[in-house]
């Protein structure tokens, strides 16, 4: 009879691990199925480089707002389709091969740089493919350039959600950090 309880609470002991395990990677597919396209508002800055202020991910096909000045000083906005974009991206991809893109060099420190190298920095994985994205980031000069040409907010919550991730959580979502308590006792 011993063998038979022992077996019964294995088997619901076992069961509970498998329903566990399918909610913890129901989510993780759930993440990995957001839009990767994005919705972008790219702005001129009185260097002439450009910045991202806004982006937004999207279920349709890449494209951006371009915001620059005229010569009179007004804001004029143009509309960029995702095949400008990804025409731009690609051209500057091959600026990186041969070492001569911005966006891999480790001089100038000024916000920004030029329209392709901005689209590049922000929108590569999903212009050009996720190789090509993931390759781009290792390069650590790419990476810092990358996180400075882009101010959107929903870049910042992007990395906010990231670090958070890669923070190591228990179950219940609290911090498994360990603190060590001391306490006497009768003195």
């Amino acid at each position: 009879m011993r063998h038979i309880s022992s077996l019964a609470g294995g088997v619901a002991l076992g069961s509970a691990g498998l329903v566990m395990m399918s909610v913890l990677s129901g989510c993780s597919s759930q993440e990995q199925q957001e839009p990767q396209n994005r919705y972008l508002v790219i702005e001129q800055q009185a260097n002439g480089k450009y910045i991202v202020v806004e982006e937004m991910p999207t279920e349709g096909p890449n494209r951006a707002i371009i915001r620059e000045k005229d010569e009179n000083g007004n804001t004029i906005e143009r509309f960029m389709n995702e095949e400008e974009m990804r025409l731009l991206a690609q051209q500057e991809y091959l600026k990186t091969q041969d070492g001569t893109s911005e966006t891999i060099s480790s001089s100038d420190g000024s916000a920004g740089m030029g329209l392709a190298g901005t689209i590049l920095a922000v929108a590569a994985g999903s212009l050009l493919g996720n190789m090509i994205g993931n390759a781009l980031m290792n390069n650590k000069n790419f990476a810092s350039k990358s996180s400075s040409v882009n101010k959107s907010a929903y870049s910042r919550s992007a990395a906010a959600r990231a670090s958070s991730a890669s923070g190591k959580k228990s179950f219940f979502g609290k911090s498994t950090s360990s603190t060590s308590r001391t306490s006497s006792y009768g003195g």
